[in-house]
């Protein structure tokens, strides 16, 4: 502490804004409570522990506040609230209970597993009607007061990429750099780790453009983990919403920390210049952000913050029975989105993250939670309303998770515009189409075209469908061609956990084999995938490691194993097989950068181009015929390609579409080859092959790189031919890949 409480000048203060704000004299404390009594800041001394509390003096309507003088930046602090404990009323107040200020910028610590942080009688779990006075500011990591951060002369630049540029890469802090090789040791599993010049290196050569980060708030590790020596690893459990993880900053983290300094008692500044970083090499920076519950759990969960600050105002209560939580996520508590300070605050900790920590977007965590009312989903719901209308957050990339486990939860293709969602129906039919299920082909064809079904409507854009055959839940890409059922037992559910409808295969043999035919097919299904993904309409989004053959061992929940289960294994890059591999993603990621009707904002309908009659997408059978209704609704039916050139839509607006070049897609799910008949290419072009799934690198092979319109290409069975319209005497010359 850096001033006794006898040194203190306490005043009224202010009520905004919320949480805490540093001046020359001191601290302005301010915390939301409708239904509190009285609230007692805490401030602990940073050497001894010793704690003083302080009344805040004043209320505003439901802000309790109070100005400290003497208080600075590095000031250890929490709350204790005062009100009644009846949890059938809905209160949980208790006092004994240290809480974290819910717009703390730091903590210097994580909570520690141990009974005192329950608000009621934990050797008595049925009996959460009796309060527990331990007190459990010992085991309670402690808010950090931390000064305003400076504003640089020149800031960093943002990246600001179109979102029809974007190639999205999901990854986790610690799973990506832990084994990264050439990250230092004391580097690994953190912010400065994810910006070391090997990882910057692979991700440009990767041709991804934004990286999306698993959650980054601070968060709790459930009691059920940690009694079998586990973690929540992936962090979707979070407690501090304003706060970064200290585990991802090279930071102490097992309880409080002692004399740290004040200047390192900041965790922020490592992530802001971990984005600083990636926008100089640039890279957009989107995270993963859980707002729908908090890790406090069910009404026998710990009371670290929200729970004991103003139980009835922060959470969702079911009806007739406040005890209870609504438990639309499976975690056992809902954020209660419809209270106005509640949705302020979730708006507040947004623009906290876009503006002060330069972040360009969001992936909204079961973002259909965010968005109920008590009758359901609502697309006008003052979140939604206020993050659309907001000068910054109206601007950055936002991506919705559209689903939880509510009343009317999957909504997919239900956000407003501008979000783009999470396409689970892309995922799932590009999967089952190669695994060889019957009667996909129509569905294969609408997802490949943008999914226009589920996004074409109130202006939105074929972005909008991110596009991904794996993320971190679930099978990695080498694991879905290899495993027919999940391998969960690491995770101490019985096998229980994680997705049981993967639609993978093992190609005969379940788990790794040495049998060269297997290990090819596999190969080739994974090409086959990444292909799909790559060339379709929208936006694709490339899990970390699975460009170089990443597995966890068939575990398609790994959400625990914060381990070599969990943690890329990048050794699949160092032979040969892995290299091949790589590099066909590399030229996936060229071709869709040269090729713009890969990524057209408008949506693709076969309607002739006023320019040239051309349309802009044709669907055609091997035999170059188009396919019937019959066609497309045979089971059979899987011997088709399309070509793709600039919109209709935007030919009308005078742009010119007419002068790109188109893409054709040959798809050959048959086990046996067959020849197909190409459409004309345009006056004056020639089609090229620029990609075949046949190939180990996807290099055509030779024979294949250049047809006149109108010519037959043969390809393979179980295979997929990409090529591109050029003039005459380039073919073969392929598109840029500088």
């Amino acid at each position: 502490m850096h001033a006794r409480l006898n040194d203190m000048a306490v005043s009224a203060g202010s009520p905004d804004p919320l949480g805490v704000s540093v001046d020359a004299t001191g601290v302005n404390f301010a915390l939301f409570s409708a239904n509190a009594e009285a609230v007692d800041l805490c401030l602990f001394d940073q050497t001894d522990g010793s704690e003083q509390r302080i009344r805040l003096p004043a209320r505003t309507g439901d802000i309790w506040h109070g100005h400290i003088a003497g208080v600075t930046p590095g000031q250890r602090y929490g709350y204790r609230v005062h009100g009644p404990y009846d949890v059938d009323a809905s209160h949980r107040f208790n006092p004994a209970k240290l809480l974290i200020d819910p717009y703390a910028r730091a903590l210097d610590g994580r909570v520690t597993d141990d009974p005192a942080i329950f608000g009621y009688d934990a050797a008595s779990p049925e009996a959460d009607t009796g309060i527990d006075h331990r007190d459990s500011a010992k085991v309670m990591p402690k808010s950090i007061v931390t000064a305003p951060r400076p504003v640089p002369e020149k800031p960093a630049p943002r990246v600001d990429r179109p979102a029809t540029e974007t190639v999205i890469y999901e990854a986790h802090v610690r799973g990506l750099t832990m084994r990264f090789p050439g990250v230092p040791d004391p580097l690994r599993g953190t912010f400065a780790g994810l910006t070391c010049e090997p990882v910057l290196n692979h991700l440009h050569s990767l041709g991804v453009t934004a990286i999306e980060l698993l959650p980054v708030h601070a968060f709790y590790d459930d009691r059920f983990l940690t009694a079998a020596g586990r973690v929540n690893y992936w962090g979707y459990n979070s407690i501090a919403f304003f706060a970064p993880d200290r585990r991802y900053t090279g930071s102490p983290i097992d309880g409080p920390v002692d004399n740290e300094p004040a200047e390192s008692a900041d965790p922020a500044s490592g992530f802001r210049a971990m984005v600083d970083r990636l926008h100089e090499a640039g890279f957009e920076v989107i995270l993963d952000v859980v707002y729908n519950h908090t890790g406090e759990g069910g009404h026998l969960g710990p009371t670290l913050m929200f729970r004991g600050i103003d139980n009835a105002s922060y959470y969702r209560l079911m009806p007739g029975d406040k005890r209870h939580y609504v438990n639309d996520t499976g975690t056992g508590n809902t954020l209660n989105m419809d209270h106005p300070q509640v949705c302020r605050m979730v708006l507040d900790s947004l623009r906290y993250w876009a503006g002060e920590m330069g972040v360009d977007g969001f992936r909204f965590d079961l973002a259909s939670t965010l968005a109920r009312r008590a009758e359901g989903f609502d697309p006008d719901h003052p979140f939604l309303a206020g993050l659309l209308n907001d000068p910054l957050l109206s601007k950055v990339k936002l991506i919705a998770e559209p689903w939880d486990i509510g009343p009317g939860g999957y909504q997919l293709g239900g956000f407003p515009k501008p979000f783009a969602e999470w396409n689970d129906k892309f995922r799932d039919t590009v999967r089952r189409f190669w695994r060889g299920d019957g009667g996909m082909a129509a569905d294969f064809a609408t997802r490949l075209a943008g999914s226009a079904d589920l996004f074409d409507q109130d202006g939105r854009s074929a972005i909008a469908s991110v596009n991904f055959i794996t993320a971190h839940d679930g099978f990695t890409l080498a694991d879905l061609v290899s495993y027919m059922h999940k391998h969960n037992d690491a995770n101490g559910e019985d096998n229980r956990d994680g997705h049981g409808g993967n639609h993978s295969t093992n190609h005969g043999v379940e788990g790794p084999t040495d049998n060269p035919i297997i290990n090819s097919d596999r190969a080739r299904h994974r090409r086959n995938l990444m292909a799909c993904m790559m060339m379709a309409q929208g936006t694709p989004m490339l899990l970390a490691g699975d460009e170089a053959g990443n597995s966890q061992a068939g575990n398609n929940n790994a959400y625990c194993q914060d381990n070599d289960i969990g943690w890329v294994n990048w050794q699949g890059i160092a032979d040969a097989d892995g290299q091949d591999f790589l590099e066909f993603v590399r030229r996936l990621t060229v071709l869709r950068r040269s090729c713009p009707v890969l990524r057209q904002p408008d949506f693709l309908h076969s309607r002739n181009r006023p320019s040239d009659g051309l349309p802009d997408l044709a669907w055609f059978r091997a035999d170059g015929g188009e396919p019937s209704p019959d066609d497309w609704n045979d089971p059979g039916f899987c011997q088709f390609g399309v070509v793709v050139r600039g919109a209709a839509e935007a030919d009308g607006r005078k742009q010119k579409p007419a002068t790109l070049p188109g893409v054709a897609m040959l798809i050959n799910r048959a086990a046996a080859g067959s020849h197909f008949l190409l459409p004309p290419a345009r006056d004056g072009c020639i089609w090229s092959a620029q990609i075949d799934t046949v190939s180990a690198t996807g290099e055509p092979r030779a024979g294949d790189s250049a047809v006149a319109g109108g010519g037959v290409v043969h390809i393979s069975g179980n295979a997929m031919i990409v090529l591109v319209e050029l003039p005459d005497d380039s073919a073969g010359a392929g598109p840029d890949r500088r």
